[in-house]
């Protein structure tokens, strides 16, 4: 079904990247789309592709699948869309005089003969040529969107994609429509593919096998956090990616080959004697993690002062007796270029960092503190009294086309001696690397973190293999140093990571049991202990409840826990706006968390009257729902590090609501009350890891609700997934 009319008869709402439809049809329907569409102004002809369906909130509406532009037709249309400002310059005088001179002609002496539009009085030829040049990338834009939506390729990808190749985009898919894998942030195989295949490319197309090797290697990167993967693997995997049949290994092993050739991946041999197949990216960042590793080590400044006594007198200042493995902890960090510092709650890792922030300060040495997320930071400056920074912050990120770029690396490292680095367990291989390139020669890092956490959700595992190589001292940290009077959590967490499930004691105040085999009673008990009981036992408020699963699908899953608990905890109602975003709906006073690390999202920040502004936020950041703006599809987020963000429509896919999150998600957070609801059996998922990294991330009360069978696995299942990764290999074979 189509509807047709100019810009008059359809209402556009301005957006950043283009604009919203937000119309109202001949008979009154309203008339939705979903995301944004090229710039189009007032006096273009335009026509909407869709069909009506059924809306439970707003009833019957036309929803917009695809929008056909093109220029006006009529003398006062033309003026209309010459002066509706996306023309810079041109105003309604000027276009009067432009279309009253050259008439029904216009645009093709815009687009084709431009140097006679200084036949107008006022315009110059360096307006000329701005008008035409203009015009032509608008034409362009809004060409290369409809060619590519042909192939069901959504508006919101097809402008990022446009944004990228710009007036190449049509070449460059019709050549090679696999490029976009590549080239393309959130550009999977499977969207090349479809466009691929519909254009005729044959299966058996070299690109297309190229193509599926780099979907392999990249899927094991990021959803499994493998840094490489063996030969065998990848050729088996690919050969189902593709489905072909085992006859054509011969043609996925000879591009393996090819691509080895050129650089695009490297092969390294395996501590058993295999081969594994490396994406360039991570064979690069690997070997240079290794190599700084060992230069840190070699080249670190000695102290000269007596530390040993500045440590006594850090014990008499703060009334406190460091236990031997702790006061170990902190001579380590004096005397060496890099160290390790792991160890579970309450052994006292924070007691450590504060001890060597009073050393270092004491030796007018420069510091840093820094940790992989907003919420570490907060708490490592809470705990410190001390300024600390995300380490994207630290590094004072800017976002690139291809990849992002940092203001210190190695050619501008951080004017500070020492690095302190806290819930090192979460940083992955991409953003330790960054962070290695801005450590200046002869500076000291030092590693904090827990070894037994899950391991970060990005590729690679930095605190397992740094630990393994041997590359640094590593302090363990087993005596609990920490722990309240008749608290459980503590106790419990440390029983858990030696494989036991505690047992209900009726004495507790801060750790209960839950237990039930009725998913239907788990969901009615989360929202009680939400919305009630946890209110009315501890002074707290429902946002300070933290509800974790393991699982995203299934009745107790993290999406459906999301919808009851958001329509428990922050109803509808008349104040309140909303939008819906897929089949999301997002209303202002929702709690809210980014899903994947998004670097043009910009945001301001208000601290003490300054304002400050930048780009870029992140996977697991959390926020509140400030506004909705339905007109315009924009959420306003404001970030528990007051950072407050602005989310175009094509953007809000990366928020989901935060009332449950995954255990992976809270990695690094602390929460007054955690509640873990766990039912259903997943070996791949449950394990004495993820449960133990739920119950640590509480402050001050856990509650286990779920299956009891399913905890009583979980504590016994030790098996952690293998990642696949080279660092350790790297570090030794330069080492040696």
């Amino acid at each position: 079904m189509e509807i047709r009319g100019t810009i008059e008869g359809l209402i556009f709402r301005n957006a950043e990247n283009g604009y919203t439809v937000a119309a109202v049809d001949a008979h009154g329907m309203m008339i939705t789309a979903v995301g944004i569409f090229p710039p189009i102004t007032e006096g273009e002809e335009v026509a909407l592709e869709g069909e009506y369906k059924k809306n439970a909130r707003y009833g019957d509406q036309f929803v917009v699948s695809q929008v056909i532009v093109a220029p006006p037709k009529s003398p006062e249309n033309m003026v209309r869309y010459l002066s509706g400002g996306l023309f810079p310059g041109i105003g309604e005088v000027t276009a009067r005089a432009i279309v009253r001179h050259f008439g029904l002609d216009t645009f093709d002496i815009i687009e084709f003969n431009p140097s006679r539009l200084t036949e107008v009085r006022g315009i110059s030829r360096r307006k000329a040529d701005a008008l035409a040049d203009r015009y032509v990338e608008l034409r362009q834009m809004q060409r290369s969107i409809m060619f590519l939506t042909q192939y069901h390729v959504s508006l919101n990808l097809a402008i990022k994609i446009y944004k990228f190749y710009e007036d190449l985009t049509e070449s460059v898919i019709k050549t090679n429509p696999y490029k976009l894998v590549e080239d393309i942030d959130g550009v999977g195989f499977r969207t090349a593919d479809t466009i691929a295949l519909s254009m005729g490319i044959a299966k058996d197309d070299v690109n297309r096998v190229r193509a599926g090797l780099r979907h392999t290697l990249d899927d094991g990167a990021n959803r499994l956090g493998n840094t490489y993967l063996p030969y065998g693997q990848v050729v088996a995997m690919t050969l189902k990616l593709l489905e072909f049949e085992e006859e054509q290994a011969n043609l996925v092993m000879d591009t393996l080959e090819s691509m080895e050739i050129v650089g695009d991946v490297k092969r390294i041999n395996e501590a058993d004697g295999g081969t594994g197949i490396m994406l360039a990216k991570h064979f690069h960042r690997e070997q240079a993690i290794a190599k700084r590793l060992i230069q840190l080590m070699q080249e670190a400044a000695q102290y000269h002062f007596d530390y040993e006594r500045e440590i006594d007198f850090f014990e008499k200042l703060y009334h406190i007796k460091l236990h031997p493995k702790q006061r170990e902890a902190v001579s380590a960090a004096m005397n060496n270029g890099g160290v390790v510092i792991t160890g579970g709650p309450g052994t006292g890792k924070t007691t450590i960092i504060k001890c060597i922030i009073h050393l270092l300060e004491h030796a007018e040495s420069s510091y840093v503190l820094t940790a992989p997320t907003g919420r570490a930071a907060k708490r490592m400056s809470e705990a410190t009294e001390r300024v600390a920074k995300t380490i994207h912050r630290l590094l004072e990120l800017t976002p690139k086309a291809l990849n992002v770029s940092y203001a210190y690396n190695e050619d501008n490292p951080l004017p500070a001696d020492v690095i302190v680095v806290d819930e090192i367990s979460m940083a992955d291989e991409s953003i330790f690397y960054a962070l290695l390139r801005a450590t200046r020669r002869g500076a000291r890092l030092i590693l904090v973190g827990d070894k037994d956490q899950l391991p970060s959700v990005g590729a690679g595992a930095v605190l397992a293999d740094v630990i393994e190589s041997g590359v640094m001292p590593v302090v363990m940290l087993d005596h609990i140093y920490r722990q309240q009077e008749g608290s459980f959590i503590i106790t419990n967490a440390h029983l858990i990571n030696k494989g036991t499930l505690p047992e209900p004691d009726r004495t507790s105040r801060d750790f209960f049991f839950d237990y039930t085999d009725d998913e239907a009673k788990m969901l009615e008990d989360v929202v009680q202990f939400c919305t009630k009981r946890i209110g009315t036992y501890l002074d707290v408020t429902p946002a300070e409840i933290q509800v974790l699963a393991p699982l995203k699908k299934g009745d107790v899953g993290v999406n459906h826990l999301n919808e009851v608990l958001q329509a428990a905890v922050n109803p509808p109602a008349p104040y309140k706006k909303e939008l819906t975003v897929g089949t999301a709906l997002l209303r202002e006073g929702d709690r809210v968390i980014q899903m994947s690390n998004n670097y043009d999202v910009e945001w301001t920040r208000e601290d003490e009257g300054v304002v400050t502004s930048g780009t870029g936020v992140f996977n697991g950041d959390v926020g509140i729902i400030e506004r909705v703006d339905r007109g315009s599809m924009t959420v306003r987020v404001h970030f528990e590090d007051d950072r407050v963000a602005d989310y175009g429509a094509d953007e809000l896919v990366d928020l989901s609501l935060a009332y449950a999150v995954s255990v992976h998600k809270s990695q690094g957070s602390e929460f007054r009350v955690v509640l873990v609801v766990a039912s259903q059996y997943n070996p791949m998922v449950l394990n004495k890891n993820l449960l133990y990294t739920a119950v640590t991330r509480a402050k001050e009360m856990v509650v286990l609700v779920g299956n009891k069978k399913t905890f009583q696995y979980m504590v016994r299942n030790k098996r952690t997934e293998r990642r696949y990764t080279a660092l350790v290999r790297f570090i030794k074979e330069l080492a040696e």
